[in-house]
């Protein structure tokens, strides 16, 4: 049985996150850090100095200026981690790496834990061997905090990683163009009626390539989720992606 801690339990990710563990016969609901306080059976807590509940798994899918305390408390205080929040700095990561390290934890920050993401991000690094010049385009709902999201970030990071030749248009800052990350224009939209969405779009001489995966529901990032409850603790320090337990 892995137990398991969840901030951020009440939120629309953290109540799917709720009947996703109650569905499972080896993992265990045993805490929740919440902003404010609701009923619930499982010990809800709204403050870190709060918790009394050891647990295996901390799982946090809060908010960008929460999460980056709540890890650092969870990987100081005994637990294996998930962070499925998106946002975190760079500095924010290699930190949480070194506290991994310091504290011999497990630790893996998801920027999707859409399976079908993680594919389009390999695909996508894979076409940008051969393909340089390519966008990004990601949709979600207007509620999202950040943008471009997490998922577009890490993809551009990988399009440009792969490339083995120089994109014809070397992109500038041009806010018509999207936010250009590593050479790589993204373009975020924010409306209602979207989950999640990303399409990359490769242009070389006579012909175009289109990678798009849609999440629909919720339900599309519950799988992502148990692998990651389930395979944290084979994780060496800190790993960014799903795609390492895959």
């Amino acid at each position: 049985m892995t137990t398991v801690l969840l901030a951020g339990g009440f939120g629309k990710m953290g109540l799917e996150i709720q009947s996703l563990i109650a569905e499972q016969p080896d993992l265990e609901l045993v805490g929740i850090l919440s902003a404010t306080l609701h009923e619930s059976p499982i010990s809800v807590y709204t403050e870190l100095d709060e918790i009394d509940t050891p647990a295996d798994v901390w799982v946090d899918v809060t908010q960008p200026e929460s999460a980056f305390d709540n890890a650092t408390y969870a990987l100081s205080h005994g637990y294996d981690l998930v962070v499925g929040t998106s946002g975190l700095s760079a500095e924010d990561v290699t930190q949480l790496g070194h506290l991994a390290q310091k504290y011999n934890r497990h630790a893996i920050i998801v920027p999707n834990f859409s399976l079908s993401a993680v594919l389009l991000m390999q695909f996508a690094e894979q076409a940008a061997k051969y393909m340089p010049d390519a966008e990004i385009i990601e949709i979600h709902n207007p509620h999202k905090l950040d943008a471009p999201s997490g998922t577009a970030k890490a993809t551009a990071a990988k399009i440009a990683a792969a490339r083995e030749a120089e994109p014809v248009a070397q992109r500038q800052h041009d806010a018509a163009l999207g936010e250009v990350i590593d050479n790589v224009p993204v373009h975020a939209v924010r409306l209602p009626g979207y989950v999640a969405e990303e399409e990359v779009i490769f242009g070389a001489p006579g012909e175009t390539l289109r990678l798009k995966q849609t999440s629909f529901t919720r339900t599309s990032f519950m799988g992502g989720v148990a692998l990651a409850i389930r395979q944290v603790h084979q994780i060496d320090g800190l790993v960014v992606g799903l795609e390492h337990l895959l």
